[in-house]
């Protein structure tokens, strides 16, 4: 069963406890680290796909704490020794790629969650900032997820478990995408909205796409299938969604995802935008995620 009250509780994994030490492999980290020290005052881990992204986000909120909250000067990628992920803190706040699909950001978070709890932070929220294929809105647009769908439309992530398929609820904080949502300001040149997302194990055949080296289906099953889904709520597509609410969930965490879409699918499946265009419009959902963050410290007397 999933927890409820976030890392206050042990993590549901009963052989944790026996371990002398944990080595985070993949993260360059372990138990024996000392953790509290190095991440102890952590509040959000923010985690996108590429280690560029993450670096740049890094400076990003570097930028806008400075003066408000101890930062280090230096930005530093401190999960070089994994070799795997791109790690960068600033302040209460941890920068991390993920690489892209179920398997790496899978990874990634069953680290990080251990991590947190090693650290022994105070219930910190993990949110995915990143990029996505939107279905029936603008390219620009900035999609909270308020709740996941797998390539066949059910909203549990499923595991290949010692040989058995396990599937776990991919359920995110309803409350916590409203208040993301609520971050939009009236000058605003583009819509944040909620949706739901479908995170496949593919971007090609997976997402109904024509335009891949193989495809087996028809235009016309193509359509009917995203005109479907429009009508059930999803706003876009992505490949990370139902794994990252599944196991934020199961480990007692707040998790949320702000994606700004690329693409509208519904007009095709190419990705024409120039890339001046794509940064820009992956900047929104950064700025989304920051005035998040703001207000939460606010909130919690943090930064005036």
């Amino acid at each position: 069963m999933p927890h409820t009250n976030g890392l206050t509780n042990e993590l549901p994994n009963p052989y944790l406890k026996n371990l002398d030490n944990d080595v985070l492999y993949h993260l360059g980290f372990s138990k024996k680290d000392d953790l509290k020290k190095l991440f102890g005052d952590v509040k959000f881990v923010c985690t996108g796909g590429s280690a560029d992204r993450m670096r740049e986000f890094a400076y990003f909120i570097y930028s806008k704490l400075k003066g408000k909250l101890p930062v280090e000067d230096e930005i530093k990628d401190l999960g070089g020794v994994g070799h795997r992920y791109a790690l960068y803190k600033v302040g209460p706040v941890i920068s991390v790629s993920h690489g892209m699909g179920f398997g790496s950001i899978g990874i990634l978070l069953h680290e990080m969650i251990k991590l947190v709890r090693y650290a022994e932070c105070d219930d910190p929220i993990f949110i995915r900032v990143g990029t996505c294929g939107g279905i029936g809105i603008p390219p620009g647009t900035v999609v909270v997820t308020e709740g996941a769908l797998n390539g066949v439309l059910k909203g549990v992530h499923e595991f290949i478990i010692l040989g058995k398929r396990v599937e776990r609820p991919a359920t995110f904080d309803q409350a916590l995408a409203q208040k993301i949502q609520e971050c939009a300001l009236p000058a605003d040149n583009f819509k944040i909205v909620l949706g739901k997302t479908i995170g496949t194990d593919d971007f090609y055949e997976g997402q109904g796409r024509t335009d891949g080296a193989i495809c087996d289906h028809k235009i016309e099953e193509k359509m009917e299938f995203l005109q479907k889904v429009f009508k059930l709520g999803v706003r876009n597509f992505e490949m990370e969604a139902p794994v990252f609410g599944a196991l934020t969930h199961h480990a007692g965490i707040k998790g949320a995802i702000i994606c700004a879409s690329l693409v509208n699918r519904l007009n095709g499946d190419q990705i024409t935008a120039t890339r001046e265009e794509m940064h820009d419009w992956g900047l929104r959902a950064q700025e989304i995620t920051w005035r998040f963050i703001e207000k939460t410290l606010k909130d919690m007397a943090l930064i005036s």
